[in-house]
């Protein structure tokens, strides 16, 4: 199948940072050109005239289980959030509310822009959530949640460490490269707090053995960081990781809020990858990242919506504007741009996930995970290039099947805006576009 759209400013994203105006033509799933006027002929055309075309977003740290808890976990500390809330909701999930949840999930990151995620889900029935990610169009790298040691987890939720380890290992082989590669497996032990020293230790090997990613959490509140000083004999969060040998470049942490200079230096010099969701982290209470520092020292930061149940929100454009305007407040104005937080939704995210050479920017030979964006909204009259902190996925509209629009606002008879009288023509108008059109390269 081939894709042209035309017509769109081209925010390439590219090394250089080009912008151009013109079209973008897409062949088998790839970006095939990038041009002023391309006239050959394509099996369907996108005007995206008067729209910004961008690479697909990349969120590195959601739960796509936790979709169906927006709004039931709320005004509670971390650990709190997690015990008393979020836990128990775990517990309860059957293979049909996965399948819902993932399905919700998948809706609003396609329909707001988010065309890859790193995620993390519950302990228990993931293959329905590798299952339901696959037929969405959505590429997704997923882990089963590991957890074999706190004694406050719901009993569904305990696991032996063989049990987990081998479970992790099954849906490995089952999932990992399946929906032509837009589907990966990656070990999710999920955090220091409930799981065993061994369990780290087994997954920091197979990690290693296997070339797997490892996503986890790390360094988020202050409770967390002291329980883990209490289980590791007096080792801050990130220095018990690279102590049971986690600390690598495959090692992706979220959050990473409360890390001092020695951490951030083991972060660097490890390579790790930091999954930076201000959003989440800001509903919860924990604190503002030192972003500008680990960006500073060359530290990896790209950035996720979290989960529902402590965002309500699964947007990047509010997670890109948040990661901006927070370190302005923390330290000073400007000092992450709108151009910074557009690299950490796209480039970051992409070298995150191992992906950098197939997707996060709009080059010719990269797989087209392709977003447009229009600017025909009045909160966007005169906005500037490239300024995602007056964007919002609320105004943003997309679809599953590249090139189908859904109605904005559909009306009760299913005919979405066109609510005319019968009998009466059609009022020459002029055409108006959707907000936001998802290109997932698996089906173009």
């Amino acid at each position: 199948m081939s894709l042209l759209i035309r017509g769109g400013l081209v925010v390439t994203m590219n090394d250089a940072f080009e912008v151009l105006e013109g079209d973008v033509s897409i062949r088998d799933g790839r970006i095939a050109a990038i041009a002023s006027n391309i006239i050959a002929p394509h099996d369907r055309v996108v005007d995206a005239r008067g729209g910004y075309v961008l690479p697909g977003l990349i969120q590195t740290h959601i739960h796509l289980c936790q979709t169906l808890f927006r709004g039931f976990a709320d005004d509670l500390p971390l650990m709190d959030w997690l015990r008393k809330r979020v836990w128990p909701m775990e517990a309860a999930h059957t293979p049909a509310s996965l399948r819902a949840a993932t399905r919700l999930a998948t809706t609003e990151l396609l329909c707001s822009g988010t065309t890859t995620v790193l995620t993390m889900e519950t302990v228990h029935d993931t293959d329905v959530v590798f299952e339901t990610v696959a037929e969405s169009g959505l590429r997704a790298t997923i882990g089963k949640c590991m957890m074999d040691f706190d004694a406050q987890v719901p009993k569904r939720l305990q696991e032996t460490t063989r049990a987990s380890i081998d479970e992790s290992l099954a849906i490995r082989a089952r999932w990992d490269g399946q929906a032509g590669g837009r589907v990966r497996a990656a070990f999710a032990p999920r955090f220091a707090v409930s799981c065993s020293r061994n369990l780290l230790e087994e997954v920091a090997s197979l990690s290693s053995r296997h070339g797997a990613l490892v996503h986890t959490h790390a360094s988020e509140s202050k409770d967390e960081i002291e329980i883990v000083r209490k289980v590791s004999g007096g080792l801050a969060n990130i220095e018990y990781l690279d102590a049971v040998h986690l600390a690598s470049p495959h090692l992706c942490a979220a959050h990473c809020v409360w890390v001092d200079d020695s951490e951030q230096q083991l972060l660097a010099a490890h390579d790790v990858k930091v999954l930076h969701c201000p959003g989440s982290n800001l509903k919860l209470g924990s604190g503002i990242a030192p972003v500008p520092e680990m960006r500073a020292r060359g530290i990896t930061v790209s950035l996720g919506a979290d989960g529902a149940a402590c965002n309500n929100r699964l947007d990047m454009f509010e997670e890109m504007r948040l990661a901006a305007i927070l370190q302005a407040m923390r330290l000073r104005p400007g000092v992450v741009s709108a151009r910074d937080v557009l690299w950490m939704a796209t480039r970051a995210g992409a070298r995150t996930l191992g992906l950098e050479h197939e997707i996060g920017s709009i080059e010719t030979g990269k797989r087209a995970d392709v977003i447009v964006v229009d600017r025909d909204r009045p909160h966007l009259a005169d906005a500037r290039l490239l300024g995602p902190r007056q964007r919002r996925a609320r105004d943003a509209r997309g679809r599953r099947t590249p090139g189908r629009r859904l109605p904005a606002r559909p009306d009760r008879s299913g005919r979405g805006h066109d609510r005319r009288p019968r009998g009466r023509p059609r009022a020459r108008r002029p055409r108006r576009r959707c907000i936001m059109l998802a290109v997932s390269s698996a089906e173009c």
